[in-house]
């Protein structure tokens, strides 16, 4: 029974006070009652090199406040070990992967019909969404990229007993430590195969009573600090050959996947045929993909606008030609940029003061994105600066940027959605690209823009990404917000508009990204298509998508080619 005077929360704010600038309070996922599960993440865990082992220690699975209680204890042992402990072991933990169970008072349940402490790996029906189980699906994917060293799983138990699971059977056998046998769970899961197609991450077991957890946790950490007692875990090993890729490396990756196609009409496809262009720039080496997008588009190019679009002609659609004025570039051909400004007469339809037709009327971040792309474009192929005068108007009249600088979803949804978040700066980013320097609007738009990155700054997670929901701790973290808002750093420290102090900022996104990009183009945690939710819980079970998929491809595709120029410009 949990004690009404416990509150996790608070005693991890208390542990992580004993050790200044050691830890941060986050969180790594968001149960059925919309708690986070919290973590404590050491400074270290995320950096490409350490000398300090890297462990996570994990506890309270089972809900119970005996084993939360150990977890807790675990802390405070390595926080005994003082300086000399901390110069050589990077701890950080979840010391209740059950949050609602622990509430509950309900041990071996999470009170919505699962079981944290069983059922990996987790199935992919719903995802983060899952009905029942939504802490074992955050809790797997969480950890894999955390890539610990080892990963130390604690109990409360009458009697002392150690176990172990995949490549630490040396530091095993000297802890007297049997095999691990217990099918379903967590560690047995993690240093099997290849989790989240990374590498095993090996596991130890500590089942004890209160009386003994010290001493027994002393000589882990004897052990661990010892010079080469552990090596990097295979995870960490794949994450680090895929943070040794350079931007063009991964651009080639993503350009042999991404940007072959336009079936139907849209941005998520649209924006990777201009990333090919791009690509092509950048890697003048490699092949030409001119013709064959020559031929994707051919069908299209020759047509009216009704018959590309149909009668509805909505921005995401419409922004799926943001190729075209590279392409004309590319072959000289004036048909695809005239196409493009003909797309861009659509929004002139609107009376002053009101939305552009294309556009939704309670101004979505998404149309930031669509109309600033094709009338920024427009006003460059045609030199009329009306086009940019509507976006800069569309921008100035939404009203959705709120006090802390982010954007709501839209004027009837007061939350920060991740992708939201990732359309605005993409949004401002494109209109400055187009906005002439001597535009009456300039100075309010940048300022906006600034304060909007300055914002998401404090809400970058410690692995670098942005949140599904911008302010939740616990939320996963979601590719393409981190691309798009990464973009909009690279572009703006690159062309002039921001200063380099979102330099650090910038680092973080292109490592959380080069990290979830596999060598066959496939991607973590991509948010499905989402229009506007009730509210936070419909967010949150918005599928996740993990493999190959066209909209997290394309921002991928045209952040690492800002990011390669960004780099190029700064040698």
């Amino acid at each position: 029974m949990v004690n009404s005077s416990f509150n996790l929360d608070e005693r991890l704010l208390e542990l992580a006070q004993q050790a200044p600038g050691q830890w941060r309070v986050d969180g790594c996922g968001v149960t059925r009652s919309a708690k986070a599960i919290p973590v404590l993440v050491h400074n270290d865990a995320y950096v490409p090199d350490t000398h300090r082992t890297r462990v996570l220690l994990v506890g309270g699975l089972s809900g119970s406040f005996e084993d939360v209680s150990r977890s807790l204890e675990a802390i405070e042992s390595y926080l005994d070990g003082g300086d000399a402990l901390a110069k050589e072991i990077a701890l950080s933990a979840i010391p209740c992967g059950n949050p609602d169970g622990l509430a509950a008072g309900i041990s071996r349940s999470n009170a919505a019909g699962g079981n944290p402490a069983t059922g990996y790996p987790p199935t992919h029906d719903g995802y983060y969404g899952h009905e029942h189980d939504p802490e074992t699906r955050y809790l797997w994917r969480w950890i894999s990229f955390n890539a610990p060293d080892v990963v130390l799983e604690v109990r409360s138990g009458i009697s002392v007993r150690w176990e172990y699971s995949g490549s630490v059977s040396r530091i095993g056998t000297s802890l007297n430590a049997y095999p691990m046998s217990e099918e379903g769970s967590l560690l047995n899961a993690l240093a099997e195969g290849e989790p989240n197609k990374l590498a095993p991450i090996p596991g130890l077991l500590l089942t004890c009573p209160e009386d003994s957890l010290k001493t027994e946790l002393a000589k882990l950490w004897a052990k661990l600090s010892q010079e080469s007692a552990l090596g990097s875990s295979p995870a960490r090993q794949v994450l680090d050959a895929r943070r040794s890729r350079t931007p063009l490396d991964v651009a080639r990756i993503l350009g042999a996947v991404y940007g072959h196609k336009l079936n139907p009409v849209i941005y998520t496809q649209g924006v990777s045929l201009s990333g090919q262009l791009r690509l092509k720039e950048l890697d003048p080496e490699g092949e030409d993909p001119v013709p064959d997008l020559v031929h994707t588009v051919h069908g299209y190019s020759s047509c009216t606008l009704d018959q590309v679009f149909g009668e509805t002609k909505s921005g995401s659609n419409l922004a799926g030609m943001v190729w075209a004025d590279e392409l004309t570039a590319a072959t000289g051909e004036k048909r695809y940029a005239e196409q493009l400004v003909e797309i861009a007469d659509l929004y002139r339809t609107s009376e002053p003061g009101n939305v552009p037709p294309p556009s939704d009327p309670e101004y979505r971040p998404e149309d930031m994105f669509y109309a600033g792309a094709l009338l920024g474009r427009a006003t460059e192929i045609t030199g009329d600066e009306s086009y940019i005068d509507i976006q800069a108007r569309f921008l100035l009249d939404a009203g959705t940027q709120q006090e802390n600088g982010l954007f709501w979803h839209d004027r009837t949804a007061p939350y920060f959605w991740g992708r939201g978040n990732g359309f605005a700066a993409l949004g401002y980013c494109e209109t400055l690209t187009y906005l002439p320097r001597n535009h009456i609007e300039r100075g309010t738009i940048r300022r906006a823009h600034q304060r909007h990155l300055e914002a998401l700054q404090k809400y970058q997670s410690p692995s670098g990404g942005w949140l599904e929901v911008i302010d939740f701790p616990g939320a996963y973290a979601e590719l393409t917000v981190t691309c798009m808002v990464g973009y909009a750093m690279a572009r703006g420290m690159r062309v002039g508009w921001l200063d380099d102090s979102f330099k650090l900022s910038l680092a973080w996104a292109w490592q959380f990204v080069n990290e979830r990009v596999d060598d066959e183009g496939g991607l973590v945690d991509v948010c499905t298509g989402t229009g506007v939710q009730p509210g936070l819980r419909e967010v949150f079970d918005r599928p996740a998508i993990f493999g190959i998929d066209d909209r997290g491809g394309a921002m991928a595709l045209w952040f690492a080619c800002e990011m390669e120029r960004y780099l190029r410009e700064l040698d």
